[in-house]
Order: structure tokens, then sequence, then C-alpha cells
């Protein structure tokens, strides 16, 4: 088969993963162009990885080189009519977290895509190690019994010069502060984990940043399946980590990392009577030594393209995981208990994350 031609829109720090993973892949994937409005930034990011086509439109690259897939690395308040403007010309697009801003916009992509292409996946790579491979297989197989109790721990540091940025710690630019931005990884981990939620409550707080969203959120979710979780989202946090923990009935499952994990980062605790049966399963499910990088993404993201198949993180897969940040925001701003129906068109959270505006 021809290798897929792929293109590149927006060129900042988090582009290099994107090109790099992509290139790689060089006998599927071939990188055609790159977008970006900073002409310098532009011509150095093409220079250094060798991308022979530039461009400061998005539509003009798509008119001009008719990519079947293209990447999204720029700020989230530009990721929805970029997107549109891709998927109408025929692109499948892999787009950052988050996708967009809001339930609204991200249905509005969703119903873009066609029963063959083009597609829309998000980038949620902490779904691809081999450990949360691992830890999949083991509950589909039962092995671990039923899930009882989950932690899920996004504690960084972001200093006040970070969200000095013009687009940043603001609703309309960002969708929402760590709750949006940064533990939407592990709360997407947790939920591939656990499935579907049922009901969440949440506080949100405004700690030590001055900014429009939150710098801290705290919640308590309950899942289909019975279990409940706890929920932090921080960027204030001076000894950064980013912790998941699931107690199932036959053993504890822990990850411990920061902004992405190796196989040694997991480890399992079997329960008594349970420790051979157990620890045998976690080394024969195996599923190499993988990290939770945007290869691996890509990779499985490439593969699915050249089968014809919708890739992955579907946008079933991605909403689930944007209903939880609206649902986190709508109990936190309204102060009761949400479940998924209560963010259907009407509530005023599924056009904003802070539905009507946010009263500090």
């Amino acid at each position: 088969m021809p290798r897929i031609r792929a293109a590149v829109v927006g060129t900042g720090n988090i582009a290099r993963f994107h090109v790099e993973a992509l290139q790689a892949l060089n006998d599927e994937v071939e990188v055609v162009a790159a977008v970006d409005i900073d002409a310098a930034r532009l011509a150095e990011f093409c220079s250094t990885h060798q991308i022979s086509h530039r461009y400061a439109d998005v539509e003009q690259m798509l008119a001009s080189q008719s990519p079947g897939l293209v990447h999204l690395c720029t700020p989230p308040g530009l990721h929805h009519g970029q997107a549109l403007l891709c998927m109408r010309a025929g692109a499948s697009v892999v787009v950052e977290k988050p996708p967009t801003l809001t339930l609204h916009e991200f249905d509005e992509l969703a119903a873009a895509q066609g029963l063959a292409g083009p597609w829309l996946a998000t980038v949620f790579q902490h779904q691809f190690g081999s450990g949360a491979q691992r830890l999949r297989s083991m509950v589909a197989d039962g092995v671990l019994g039923r899930p009882l109790l989950a932690v899920c721990n996004t504690t960084w540091l972001r200093t006040q010069d970070y969200f000095d940025a013009p687009w940043r710690g603001r609703w309309d630019t960002e969708g929402g502060g760590p709750t949006m931005g940064h533990g939407i990884h592990q709360m997407d981990l947790l939920g591939a984990i656990l499935g579907d939620w049922e009901e969440v409550s949440a506080v949100a707080r405004q700690q030590a940043r001055v900014m429009d969203t939150e710098d801290v959120s705290l919640a308590h979710v309950t899942f289909a399946s019975g279990a409940v979780a706890s929920v932090i989202n921080s960027v204030v946090s001076p000894r950064e980590e980013s912790y998941l923990r699931f107690d199932f009935e036959r053993a504890t499952v822990e990850l411990t990392h920061l902004y992405g994990y190796g196989d040694d980062d997991w480890r399992i605790t079997p329960a008594p009577n349970f420790e051979e049966h157990v620890s045998a399963a976690w080394k024969a499910s195996s599923h190499g030594l993988v990290g939770s990088s945007h290869g691996a993404q890509f990779q499985a993201v490439i593969q699915s393209l050249r089968d014809g198949s919708a890739p992955p993180v579907t946008t079933a897969d991605a909403r689930r995981t944007m209903q939880l940040v609206a649902g986190i925001y709508a109990s936190a701003f309204q102060r009761r208990p949400i479940r998924p129906t209560d963010l259907r068109p009407d509530s005023p959270f599924y056009s904003r994350m802070d539905g009507d505006g946010t009263r500090w």
C-alpha cells in the first residue's frame, strides 16, 4: 500500500513528539507538510525534520497537499475549527488533548466523521503502554475480580508565569484548568480501565494561581461497575506525581509516574490466597516493554487507517473522558451530584465547561 500522506499543524514543543513518532513509521507514513502562523518557528521546524512544504494557512495546505492524515498540535481553542476543515477536506485527524473546549464542539466533530472515514482520534497515549494493555487484558479475563476502589491523582506544579501566556488559564481558549488540561490524561486511563461513570460529586478551587479557571479540583466518581474513585487534579503541588491505584477483589494495581510511564512504573499486590494465581497471570499477560508514548498510539492509528477502520482513541472513547471533565465542573459549580444525563444539550455545561459563568 502507498504511504499515508500526513501533515502537522502547529509547530510548537508538542509537535516535535508528533513528527518524530510519525517519521519513525517511515515505511507507512510520509510527513509532507507543516503549518504555522509563526514563519520563523515553521522554518526551523521544517528544516530540523526535513519537511518540504510549509504553509501559514490550514486551508491552503489541505488544497495543495491533500493529506490523508492531519495532526493538530495547536492551542485547544483552535482544535474544533481546524479539525472540521480537515475532515471536510477528507483528512482524518489526530488531535492533542483536550480535543475541544466543550461537549458541543466535540459532538460536532464526531458527527463530521464518515462510516469509512475521515475519523477523529484524540491523543491519550497512556492507554497504549504495555502496562495499561496488560491491566485491561486481566480485567477483561476476570483474573482480578470486581473493581472496588480507585485513586486518580494528577498533582503537578505550574508556576504563575506558565499561566501568564495569553491563552492559558481561560475558559474561552483552554476550556478549563488542570481538570481539563492536565489531569485529563490520568482520568482517561481511569475510564479506560473502569468503564462508564454514573455519578460525580466535586469541588473546584482557586488556591494559588491568578487566572480565570480552577487550579485544584477534587471529585468522587461512581462507575457503572459499582467501583468508586477519588480524583484530584492540581497545578499547585511542589512534589509532582501522577498516581493511579486500582483495588480489585484479588489485587491492588498501582502506577506511579509523572508525564509518561514505563513498564517498571507498575506494581501489583495480590490479595491473600491469590498470590500465585494473580502473579502468574500478571507475568503471562505481558505485552512487551512499551512505554506510554505518542509513538505507541500513532502506530496503532496508522495501522487502523491502513485497515480502513476508526483509529484509537475513538470519539466514543474520548467523549466519556470529556463528559467526566464536564461533570466535575458542573458538580463543582452547581454544588450537587451530576449524572451523564444532566449534561444533555440543554445543560449550560454542554456548551461551556464553566456553564453559565463561574462564581468563585
